[in-house]
């Protein structure tokens, strides 16, 4: 029997099926992040509005999704090393088209929160584990712009929600939950075949007692949390500032939401190209520079064109960040490609851990200071801040020989 025909498929195989695959990618990272996390952000001031919850529990249940996204940045590959990669992808994405259906039905505050942790839980896995399945099998030459596709699902699902949400909510709130839920089952079915069948060689990484650039990458997990943390207060609170703290309104506030989503669907293509010109750690350093002044600017109580220019810049950094810091991660462990695939899973939970600590962080710090919303922008800033800090540090530490 022709080997040929049996294990390797034709080159215009392989290119048809990277392209699925990338769609397929694409759609994970859109209903598992894009739709499942950032929805919430435009839908939480109607549940507050429509008395299903009070401000500090609708709040705490925002966090909950990031929470969950931990405990799947976490879990992602040991689910996928006991059934497939493959049938994880397509479990989590029907686990987040579940979520939404089922919280169009506030049962009680237990059942919401859980659904919202399950529906993080989809996010966190689907994040550690659907580019690099995808990646794997396309050409190195175009492994740039193919994870830049892929990340830009979630802000593709971000823009969505700013548009979609306000529309739904004309026919009110749980019949928004609920096409949100069908738009994802949809999405799950589109992407249902385009998964790769076989896996790749294991990604489980040794640990090298002489890890090369040890200090700086763990300069770099501290860096990227550090950043997490920072953007929560958009993440969360940004509709809720427009509409509430500026007495602005829910279609203005998800407005400046789609502003969001914009940047963040092309930040990962303009990261990827600034990254290209002047390397992944300059281009790091430059987005951080960027956000920490971006994130300050609704402290400040500017007016609409910077409260926009905010929005935008931070929108393109919370996805563009991501690509950075894959791509950080490849320079620093180049002459070691076995544990790079284990030091991004590592970066995703130290993102994820600051992410969901910065969000209980921020919701007590929301409650406890009466809606003062400066605050909680101020101390994004900060943490923005010190990431830099740690990275001016970094820069400055000996590389680590390659052996």
């Amino acid at each position: 029997m022709d080997k040929a025909h049996t294990r390797s498929p034709s080159a215009t195989d392989q290119a048809r099926n990277a392209k699925w695959g990338v769609a397929a990618g694409f759609l994970a990272t859109l209903v598992g992040i894009g739709l499942a996390r950032f929805a919430y952000t435009p839908l939480l001031p109607a549940i507050i509005d429509a008395g299903w919850f009070d401000a500090s529990k609708a709040a705490y249940l925002g966090a909950a999704n990031l929470a969950g996204y931990l405990v799947g940045a976490l879990s992602g590959r040991v689910m996928a090393d006991r059934s497939s990669t493959a049938f994880t992808l397509r479990a989590m994405m029907l686990l987040a088209s579940a979520a939404f259906l089922a919280c169009a039905f506030p049962v009680s505050y237990l059942w919401f929160f859980g659904w919202r942790l399950l529906s993080g839980i989809s996010g966190g896995a689907l994040m550690v584990l659907a580019a690099p399945a995808v990646l794997a099998h396309v050409t190195p030459a175009k492994r740039g712009l193919a994870g830049g596709v892929i990340f830009m699902g979630v802000g593709v699902g971000i823009a969505a929600s700013g548009t979609l949400v306000p529309l739904l909510l004309q026919q009110g709130l749980r019949q928004t939950w609920i096409g949100l839920g069908v738009i994802s089952l949809v999405f799950t079915a589109l992407a249902w075949k385009g998964w790769p069948t076989h896996e790749t060689a294991p990604a489980h990484a040794t640990r090298h007692p002489r890890q090369s650039n040890n200090k700086r990458l763990n300069a770099l997990y501290a860096e990227y949390a550090l950043n997490a943390a920072g953007w929560v207060p958009h993440m969360i609170f940004l509709v809720a500032y427009v509409a509430h703290g500026l007495g602005k309104g829910l279609d203005v506030g998800a407005q400046y939401w789609v502003l969001f989503g914009v940047g963040a669907t092309v930040g990962p293509l303009l990261a990827g190209a600034l990254a290209d010109r002047v390397g992944f750690g300059l281009a790091l350093r430059l987005s951080f520079i960027l956000e920490g002044v971006c994130v300050c600017i609704p402290a400040l109580g500017l007016d609409a064109p910077w409260l926009m220019t905010s929005s935008v810049v931070v929108g393109a950094f919370v996805t563009g960040t991501v690509p950075l810091v894959l791509g950080r991660v490849h320079e620093l462990l180049a002459y070691h490609p076995a544990q790079q695939g284990a030091a991004w899973r590592t970066a995703t939970v130290g993102f994820a851990l600051f992410q969901a600590v910065g969000a209980y962080g921020f919701s007590y710090l929301f409650a406890y200071s009466g809606g003062h919303y400066a605050l909680l922008f101020l101390i994004g800033t900060a943490a923005i801040a010190l990431a830099l800090l740690i990275d001016l540090v970094a820069a400055r530490l000996p590389t680590a020989p390659p052996h």
